[in-house]
Formats: C-alpha cells, structure tokens, sequence
C-alpha cells in the first residue's frame, strides 16, 4: 500500500506491507536510491505492518519493487502502473 503527502516542492510516500509478507525483512529499492538493497528496509509498526517514509521530488514517475531476503522481488499491487518489469509511482 502507498501512502503520499504532497507539499509544494516534495511528496512524502510512505510503502506499507501487510503483516507477515514477507515474513522475512525488506526493502523498497528503485530510481529515487539507485536501485540500492537495503538503502530504505520497512521497519515494524504497532499493527504488524511494515512501511518506510522516502520524501521525493513532486511531478515525477520512478519506478520501484519490494526486495525481501533471499532475493525476493515483488511489485506494489496498488501501484499508479506497472511497465512490465516495475511498479510506478506518480509523485
């Protein structure tokens, strides 16, 4: 699930997982960190879920995917698309 919270030169995403999947740690990776493991993992929260906030530039479209231990790879189901290969992401 992607959370936004758009300001006048920034937009604020916050990327949620639902509790236990993976069961394992993960990270978003994509355009705005290099494509980079481990650059923003999703930490725990309260309910069980897990999310990381990434402040990026408003008016873009980056690309991204989830990476889970163990070279898991998965997309965004609730994504703004998909290009075949990445979820996207309008800011």
């Amino acid at each position: 699930m992607l959370e936004r919270t758009r300001h006048k030169k920034h937009t604020k995403v916050t990327f949620i997982l639902p509790a236990g999947h993976p069961a394992r740690e993960a990270s978003v990776v994509g355009d705005f960190n290099d494509w980079q493991p481990g650059a923003h993992p999703l930490t725990p929260r309260p309910d069980g879920t897990r999310a990381v906030t990434v402040t990026l530039p408003v008016d873009q479209q980056l690309g991204f995917r989830y990476l889970a231990h163990g070279d898991y790879w998965f997309d965004e189901d609730d994504a703004d698309g998909h290009d075949g290969h990445n979820s996207l992401l309008h800011t």
